[in-house]
């Protein structure tokens, strides 16, 4: 006779990860880990685990760790839940920062600056959320319902929302100019 103990599948979580990346591969685990066992897709655990390491990354980039701990020092928190309706909201919480987290419009050839456009392409909705203690958080809806049977499909949209303007598009910017500083 053996013996078969259910493990209950948190709806939701709240971990403190380090003021840096060390913790955020941690974080990326824990969550498709948890996610799988509440019976979430693949694709919307793919674009929930991206949406995290986009916002821990941020967090840690242009946000202060939580409490009185110098930047590299401290943890930020992340936290997600999968809400009785089935909407999956994905949360980062710094200790703030000198500009409010906005999508930027990176240049062509920048290096960084898309994470909150990526966030806004793959989400349904997101924003940013301010308390009296200066901490930040931005939150962003996944999926409004991750039991949806439609849930597992890419939106037709996405690459039209993430893509860069051509570079004809660019008022004052000629293609020669992107190879101005090559020389």
């Amino acid at each position: 006779m053996a013996l078969v103990v259910a493990q209950e599948v948190p709806t939701s979580s709240s971990m403190a990860v380090p003021h840096g990346p060390a913790g955020v591969g941690e974080a990326r685990h824990r969550m498709r880990d948890q996610l799988r066992g509440r019976g979430v897709s693949e694709t919307v655990i793919d674009d929930a685990v991206l949406i995290l390491s986009e916002l821990l990354s941020n967090a840690c980039k242009h946000g202060r760790p939580l409490g009185d701990a110098l930047a590299g020092d401290g943890d930020v928190r992340a936290a997600w839940r999968v809400d009785p309706t089935g909407r999956l909201v994905v949360e980062v919480t710094d200790g703030g920062g000198p500009t409010r987290p906005a999508p930027a419009t990176p240049s062509v050839t920048a290096h960084g600056g898309r994470g909150l456009n990526i966030i806004r392409a793959l989400a349904d909705d997101w924003g940013v959320r301010d308390d009296v203690r200066g901490e930040v958080t931005v939150w962003v809806v996944v999926h409004h319902d991750v039991h949806d049977p439609a849930a597992p499909h890419r939106r037709d949209d996405f690459a039209p929302r993430v893509a860069a303007p051509p570079v004809a598009a660019l008022p004052g910017l000629d293609f020669a100019d992107a190879f101005d500083d090559l020389d």
